[in-house]
């Protein structure tokens, strides 16, 4: 851990312990689950089925969002109780994850299941995503869940055991035109979570990406154009104007026909988190497990030859 982090996450700790609480563990305390963006979608999803186990599987439940956010879970019924905690989390608020650790270290005796659900994505090309917005991309997608993965490790490791949940993507094993930097911070994720597995496991603490594919629900709508990228997608005589237009529409139309729900996923979260041996990779839908399987079973250059002769009016691409 970098030393202002380190520093942080310490200074947090002595603070919790200085209110009165001290670390312990009790043989019959519950497992912690700590769940980032829990609000809405899949993180929603989640939550809805943890607490729906929890006394069966004897789970303390921590619940996060951004402040703003926070009101989402009292309109789904979703209610703070003694082991039920909603917590305000900006994942890339270094003292907020420092604090937010040290809080469950001291009260709860640690993180015991950890699940990277909080993200965000832009549609739009390389050309169009400024600096500020690709770093916002990978900072929440990629740096941040790394940073917390930090500050739940050394509990982990000296408990020797632990799960952590990665929730990536099929974008991150192929990347979809107009969804270049939510790709690059979900390949990005993967492959550091491939080097955790290899890394945590003399200490029983498993590493797991779930990698759904399209989910049926509104959540594309509610993607983001970057500056560019919204001028473009409504300009008629811009370059990728067709990319747009045609990508919105197909994507749109696929997660409308997606047999996969944020429910279906979950339940599949759900299964790791209970898991005595979880897989490194988990997909999340049939369409990502076919992918997966083009991937494996084609030569790269005619499965990438595949994948842009099928992309929807291609031939029209490029023609201004």
């Amino acid at each position: 851990m970098h030393k202002p982090d380190a520093m942080l996450l310490e200074r947090a700790r002595v603070k919790a312990e200085a209110a009165g609480y001290r670390l312990t563990h009790p043989p019959d305390r519950r497992r912690v689950v700590l769940v980032t963006g829990a609000s809405v979608g899949l993180g929603l999803a989640l939550a809805r089925q943890l607490i729906a186990e929890q006394e069966r599987q004897q789970y303390h439940i921590v619940l996060t969002a951004r402040g703003s956010s926070l009101t989402r879970f009292q309109e789904q019924g979703i209610k703070a109780s003694e082991t039920i905690w909603i917590r305000p989390l900006e994942v890339t608020d270094a003292k907020q994850r420092c604090e937010l650790v040290a809080e469950i270290d001291a009260k709860l005796g640690g993180v015991d299941i950890l699940i990277n659900n909080a993200g965000v994505a832009y549609r739009s090309c390389v050309e169009h995503v400024t600096e500020p917005e690709r770093l916002h991309q990978m900072n929440i997608n990629f740096r941040s869940p790394l940073e917390l993965i930090r500050c739940v490790l050394p509990g982990m490791r000296a408990k020797r055991c632990g799960r952590i949940v990665n929730i990536s993507s099929v974008g991150g094993m192929m990347a979809m035109p107009t969804m270049s930097v939510y790709s690059a911070s979900k390949f990005a994720l993967e492959g550091a979570s491939e080097a955790l597995y290899y890394e945590l496991k003399p200490w029983n603490v498993s590493v797991t990406l779930v990698q759904p594919g399209f989910m049926r629900s509104d959540a594309f709508a509610k993607v983001p154009y970057t500056v560019m990228s919204a001028r473009a997608s409504i300009d008629c005589s811009d370059p990728y104007h067709e990319h747009y237009y045609h990508m919105e529409k197909f994507i749109g139309k696929m997660m409308n026909r997606a047999l996969a729900t944020p429910d279906s996923v979950a339940r599949k979260v759900i299964r790791i988190a209970r898991s005595n041996s979880p897989p490194l990779r988990v997909y999340g839908s049939l369409d990502a497990v076919a992918f997966a399987w083009l991937r494996c079973v084609l030569p790269r250059r005619l499965y990438t030859w595949l994948l842009y002769r099928n992309l929807p009016q291609v031939r029209q691409w490029g023609q201004r």
